[in-house]
């Protein structure tokens, strides 16, 4: 059995998480900013799909990427340094959240629905969230979101409309964090294409202690990328 969360801002400590389904921890609660925030500071997701209750996850071993691990293949560097796109932060949060939980081929169905989206936009609008987004031609194209606590971030989800269009919003991502000495790119769950892109998995004990340390640094108040990452 997993606690049942209640009123109060609590979480039970994230060695109690099952093995089966990895990570589970607790359930219910809100989605509230505070409650998210304290979640997130102690390496806690939540995970679930619309109508059914909140699920709270810190899985065993936790998929991550190091900034300055990114894998920048001949390809992509090719089309960051063409310039045929134009990269911004935060100018179209709800659109990439919504990009983001539109149907794929594969998938059935989606956990960023409107409970999700109201939360997570009310977290942008705090100054916590935010988007990366590549635009072509005037039209987003790509990207992905997530928080930034401290010098850690945590992705949620990313999404392409063209190709390698994340890939360029990752890319940027990546490099801009390692010039602001961040620590870490929170991954969630393991996937090949996350790890064709060099994230790795690391024991959750190591995820935690790096983490409480990340969290504690002053936050980036000015959240605008450097144009001359790929130059």
């Amino acid at each position: 059995m997993i606690p049942l969360l209640e009123h109060r801002i609590f979480f039970p400590p994230v060695t109690q998480a099952l093995r089966s389904p990895n990570g589970l921890l607790a359930a219910g609660g809100d989605l509230s900013a505070t409650r998210l925030l304290e979640a997130y500071r102690h390496g806690i997701f939540p995970w679930f799909s619309e109508g059914e209750t909140i699920l709270w996850w810190s899985p065993d071993p936790r998929m991550v990427l190091f900034p300055g691990e990114f894998k920048l293949s001949h390809s992509l560097r090719k089309t960051l340094r063409k310039g045929s796109h134009e990269v911004r932060t935060d100018t179209a949060f709800e659109q990439v959240m919504r990009a983001c939980a539109a149907p794929r081929e594969g998938a059935n169905g989606t956990w960023i629905h409107e409970e999700m989206i109201g939360a997570y936009c009310e977290l942008h609008r705090l100054g916590y969230a935010h988007s990366i987004e590549t635009w072509t031609d005037g039209q987003l194209a790509g990207g992905l979101y997530g928080l930034a606590l401290g010098r850690m971030f945590y992705g949620e989800s990313m999404f392409s409309r063209r190709t390698d269009a994340s890939k360029i919003a990752l890319a940027h991502l990546a490099a801009q964090l390692k010039r602001w000495d961040f620590g870490m790119i929170d991954c969630q769950m393991n996937t090949p294409h996350l790890a064709s892109l060099g994230a790795r998995e690391i024991p959750r004990k190591e995820f935690i202690a790096r983490l409480q340390e990340l969290i504690n640094y002053a936050p980036v108040t000015a959240w605008r990328f450097d144009d001359d990452l790929f130059t």
